[in-house]
């Protein structure tokens, strides 16, 4: 990455090489690399105007396009920090992120939840936020008013590019146990991952990108707003994601490289879109974010011929492993991919005594994909951050002597049933695999004498009806473990999800303890 050293320095350099280059493609707007440089450059100049601030923290609440990215950039422009808010947020989390991070001022469209955004940004305000400006962007094409001078070549004088390690954005954890935390981060651990992902899946500026991740969200980050920027090349997306118009957008406009969440690329595979789909032009999907069932992995590199690769990895941390084209089958369906030697994963037991590179622990990490912590929540640091300087993920992990790791579950998401630990990620692997379930959430449901009894959330296929002993038969046809049999089994219309689009387990466990509050 040498010679340049901001995102807004290359998608300059794009505008000046390539104006006419498709930066961005939605189902209702195309925006070019010049079009993305003058309308950041004209929403900067806009909050310069109404009194915002270099170092000043202000929140992007818009849905997936084009203006999403727009708005970051004249963030980063006008040497402001960016609070990137999920469009799904409830205002309840909205009011949560804006008072943690202090911003003053917010970029919305003209509706949030129906309702419009002045009348949001005034109740903000009634609720003793700090927030001073507001401004409303057409949220397909990001277009402010007043852009014409920019248009005419008469830039802004905006502050000096801010170093690559300075913070250039806050965005919140997932949300799926509460309410959620904000990272720290800055443009060069994005930096650092791109290149770990330009070589995982041999990306090139020949590829055309579509990420259906939202923005605001790590894996959303760098598959639209980073690694097609710094390849140069052009990123398709959705304002909200339906599996069917992601399979039309990917045979219309040749994508090649697809990013979802195991939800999402799950949601594809059921949809009937799939069957006739010409998917010729796709040859990776990366997804993670959430466990990576691994028949569906299986089922969806066989119907479309695209390599499935997958990071693991953290917000707060970045990559830990990886797997590559490089990889056999067998290891990129079965595994989380090889630990990335510059990331020095070491692993730790349950009392933060190290384990050794391999075996099973909780691991650790230092390296140039870092976050640096939360902001402003000193108790939730250090936690984050042992006092050696290892940063911690949340989850149990197996690493074997060839250095490929395993996620065996999150800390959280064992189910403790008569004293022994069961992995809710394992047995949702098996129940996944049942041909009626869609989807599938595993989590304990309380019980007087051992402790929890194993309980599956399921959404199932249009149509398919499940009770627990067809489920449980199918399972022991499959020689599953008897202590991976689920005990209870709820479905429901639509398993609930958090605005990164996983299975939002916080509100899944609250629904089920609300049906299970002690099971006998």
């Amino acid at each position: 990455m040498s010679g340049i050293r901001t995102l807004a320095e290359r998608v300059r350099m794009h505008a000046v090489d390539r104006p006419g280059a498709r930066a961005y493609v939605t189902p209702q707007d195309e925006v070019s690399w010049q079009e993305y440089d003058v309308r950041a450059r004209a929403l900067a100049e806009k909050l310069m105007r109404v009194g915002a601030c270099e170092g000043d923290r202000i929140a992007v609440l818009l849905p997936d396009g084009a203006a999403v990215h727009i708005a970051f950039l004249a963030v980063e422009l006008m040497g402001g920090v960016i609070v990137g808010v999920g469009a799904r947020a409830g205002m309840r989390e909205l009011e949560h992120l804006l008072g943690l991070t202090g911003a003053s001022c917010l970029l919305s469209a003209f509706e949030y939840q129906h309702q419009p955004t002045p009348r949001v940004f005034e109740n903000l305000n009634k609720a003793g936020l700090a927030l001073r400006h507001h401004i409303v962007i057409d949220p397909v094409s990001g277009e402010v008013a007043d852009e014409n001078d920019v248009k005419r070549g008469q830039l802004a004088r905006f502050p000096a590019a801010r170093a690559i390690d300075a913070p250039f954005l806050l965005n919140s954890t997932s949300g799926t146990t509460g309410m959620p935390k904000c990272v720290i981060h800055d443009q060069a651990r994005w930096f650092g991952f791109h290149d770990f992902a330009v070589e995982a899946g041999a990306l090139s500026k020949d590829d055309v990108f579509m990420s259906v991740v939202p923005a605001p969200f790590g894996f959303g980050i760098w598959t639209a707003h980073v690694t097609p920027t710094l390849l140069g090349v052009t990123t398709v997306l959705l304002p909200v994601f339906d599996a069917d118009a992601a399979i039309e957008l990917i045979q219309h406009q040749r994508v090649s490289v697809l990013a979802a969440v195991s939800t999402q690329f799950i949601m594809m595979l059921e949809s009937q879109s799939m069957k006739h789909a010409d998917f010729s032009s796709l040859r990776v999907l990366f997804t993670g974010g959430e466990a990576v069932p691994r028949e569906r992995a299986e089922a969806f590199e066989a119907r479309t011929g695209a390599s499935v690769l997958q990071f693991y990895g953290s917000n707060e941390t970045g990559a830990v492993s990886r797997t590559t084209l490089d990889d056999t089958r067998e290891r990129r369906h079965a595994t989380a991919g090889r630990v990335i030697e510059a990331m020095n994963v070491r692993l730790f037991d349950e009392a933060g005594h190290d384990v050794t590179a391999t075996g099973r622990g909780q691991p650790g990490c230092k390296g140039a994909t870092l976050s640096q912590g939360y902001y402003a929540n000193p108790e939730a640091n250090r936690k984050l951050v042992r006092d050696d300087g290892w940063m911690m993920l949340g989850d149990i992990v197996e690493i074997d002597d060839e250095g490929y790791l395993t996620v065996v579950g999150r800390k959280e998401d064992f189910i403790i049933r008569g004293g022994k630990n069961i992995s809710a990620v394992a047995v949702e692997e098996q129940v996944g695999a049942h041909p009626a379930v869609a989807h599938v959430g595993v989590l304990a449901a309380p019980e007087r004498v051992i402790g929890a009894r194993i309980c599956a959330g399921v959404e199932l296929r249009p149509g398919e009806t499940l009770d627990l002993e067809d489920l449980r038969a199918f399972l022991r046809a499959r020689d599953v473990s008897k202590e991976y049999l689920p005990e209870h089994l709820v479905p429901f219309d639509a398993l609930p999800r958090s605005a990164g689009g996983k299975v939002a387990k916080g509100e899944l466990r609250k629904r089920v303890r609300s049906r299970f509050p002690i099971a006998d």
